[in-house]
Formats: C-alpha cells, structure tokens, sequence
C-alpha cells in the first residue's frame, strides 16, 4: 500500500494507476502550455485509496485544465475534448483554457492554470497533476494537500462568501454516500 503523507506520495499513487497514467500521456502528447489534470482526477484516486477501494470511483469527468489567452474561446476547448476522446476514449474528457473560466466565474483574469485552481470551490479539490518532458509527475496544490488527505472538505477562500453556492455543490455532490469517511467544515 502506498503511504499517502504529502504529495510525493500523492504522485506515486497516481503514477501507480494505469488509468491515471495514460490519460496523462494522452493529454501530454497535446503539447498544451501550463497544463494539468485536476479535480476528481486526482481527488477521487485519493480518497478511494484512504477508503481501501478495491475498484475506482467513477470519474464524471476528467478536468483537463491548461492556459493560454490567445486561444481562449470554447470553441477550442471542444475540439480539444473530441481529440483526446478520439485518441484515448476511455476517459470522459473535458478540456477548459482557464484563461477564459475567470470571464464564466466573473472572476479577474488569471494569470496561469494555477492561479485559477485558487478560484476553485474545495480545498480538496483544488489539486493537479501535469506529466514534465522528463516524465516526472509535478503537483499542483494551491492550498496544500493537508485537507485532501485529511478527507476534509472545506470551502476555497474564494468560496466562504458564496456560501449558497457551495452549500448547493456539496449537496449534488453527494460526496459522504461514496466516501463515508469524508469530513464536512461548513462554508
């Protein structure tokens, strides 16, 4: 079993799963810049594997995430979609430039993928993973990974004032009935 303490553990776990691995070298083969596969992606892996999962949670999507303002139309993002589900359709992809997501969220504009992971709406979740040139996993956790080995789920600062919002996502989600073990911090 692989021990989960930081997020070098976190990249071996993923680097572990055959999944994870080939989503990421279906995403890297798109040469995309400040790019990352986030959310559930790497959340869900966590989490099933503090459980003792024997099979993976269902992905509803995998966040491919990636950042550049001259290409910032979803028209882009979709044909990139179609391209990673012709090449690798294992996985239900779904590809956002988050130099286009601040206009969707009326946030500031973001300076890079990163940045937008702030504006995301669980700590959590707020987590990424990019396969370097060399082959290397990076980790991208703009609040650390404390709460999301924890299986704390909290609020992003972005989020404590839009507490109805979030109250309405963690209700959809339904995230206690698959990991009962998760633990709740109000927004």
């Amino acid at each position: 079993m692989i021990a989960l303490r930081d997020g070098a553990g976190i990249c071996r776990l993923i680097a572990a799963s055959p999944f994870h691995a080939a989503a990421l070298r279906s995403v890297a083969a798109l040469v995309l810049p400040d790019w990352w596969i986030g959310a559930g992606f790497v959340r869900n892996l966590v989490w099933d594997h503090l459980h003792g999962f024997g099979a993976p949670t269902r992905l509803a999507d995998v966040d491919v995430i990636w950042f550049d303002p001259l290409r910032g139309t979803a028209e882009i993002d979709d044909a990139l979609t179609a391209k990673l589900g012709t090449t690798w359709p294992e996985a239900p992809w779904s590809v956002k430039n988050q130099a286009r997501m601040r206009e969707r969220n009326g946030d500031s504009a973001y300076p890079s993928s990163i940045d937008a992971m702030r504006h995301w709406p669980e700590t959590a979740t707020a987590v990424a993973v990019t396969l370097a040139a060399d082959g290397t996993l990076d980790l991208a956790a703009p609040f650390g990974t404390d709460d999301l080995l924890a299986m704390l789920v909290r609020p992003t600062p972005h989020f404590r004032h839009r507490t109805g919002d979030y109250i309405a996502r963690q209700s959809s989600k339904n995230w206690r009935a698959m990991w009962p073990q998760l633990r709740d911090v109000a927004a």
